[in-house]
């Protein structure tokens, strides 16, 4: 889960939104973290949400199967990391996986995400900004265990962080991250090889479905439109029905306007 170490103004009120953890959804897209979710007060500011129309009075536009960019301005007081996610909520009211987001150019705090617009209808859709601690204890660990600067400390501070990660995770999920724990804690090994289990692919996957997450903090929902492609463009041709009579019926009907669409279509128009 991307995420930055960095100085930033202090933050402004924002509104607090409590963790949630939908069903899971399937392999590509990352489900919510669970039990290590933490509540709090709403310290990482969510501000210049875009796409936005008149400040959110009317909604931004896509269509069906439509990819676009949703960005924000995200940052913390303090050093610790920070990261965010696009939660798209459907015309059902029902929330989907959560995107993550990345920060578009290192140091700027501005962070987006590509979703992909789904089925016709009314959506919203919501940015979460939160504290990422183990992206915080491992910047920390990889500084001070090559140093030999509080060792001891530093893996059971990370050992703690990874159980608290593991809680609710599913059970092969879950062992992989308890085996990173116990080789935090494992003393008969040297200090760099217990920080080196706790960092290989394996766990990195699992903490990228299910990242432990505190002070999460929410953006106001934002609405969205989701249209039929066909709102993207099309060649519009109007003519009158009664005006394509024939000559034993010369005032026109449906039916006999219809005779004239192959001609329309052959001339460009796909809209009549």
């Amino acid at each position: 889960m991307p995420a930055t170490h960095h100085s930033s103004a202090p933050p402004t009120p924002s509104t607090e939104a409590p963790p949630v953890r939908p069903a899971d959804s399937g392999p590509p897209a990352p489900e919510p973290p669970s039990a290590g979710d933490t509540a709090g007060i709403g310290r990482i500011p969510v501000l210049d949400v875009s796409p936005v129309v008149q400040h959110g009075r009317r909604p931004a536009k896509a269509v069906t199967g439509e990819s676009f960019e949703i960005s924000a301005t995200v940052f913390r007081e303090g050093h610790d990391a920070v990261a965010a996610n696009v939660v798209l909520t459907d015309p059902e009211g029902r929330p989907g996986p959560w995107t993550p987001m990345r920060e578009l150019a290192p140091g700027t705090d501005r962070w987006g995400a590509t979703v992909t617009a789904g089925a016709p209808g009314r959506w919203t859709y919501t940015v979460e900004a939160w504290g990422d601690p183990i992206t915080t204890w491992r910047h920390h660990a990889q500084i001070k265990i090559p140093a030999g600067m509080d060792t001891d400390l530093v893996l059971e501070e990370g050992a703690r962080l990874y159980e608290r990660a593991a809680d609710g995770l599913p059970p092969v999920e879950c062992d992989i991250v308890l085996a990173a724990v116990a080789a935090l804690r494992d003393e008969s090994r040297p200090p760099t090889a217990r920080l080196a289990a706790a960092l290989t692919p394996e766990v990195d996957a699992v903490l990228a479905r299910h990242p432990l997450r505190e002070l999460v903090t929410a953006s106001e929902t934002l609405p969205l439109l989701v249209e039929r492609e066909r709102a993207l463009y099309g060649a519009w041709y109007e003519f009158f029905p009664r005006s394509e009579g024939t000559p034993t019926q010369p005032h026109g009907s449906f039916r006999t306007a219809a005779r004239r669409l192959p001609a329309i279509a052959a001339m460009g128009f796909d809209v009549v």
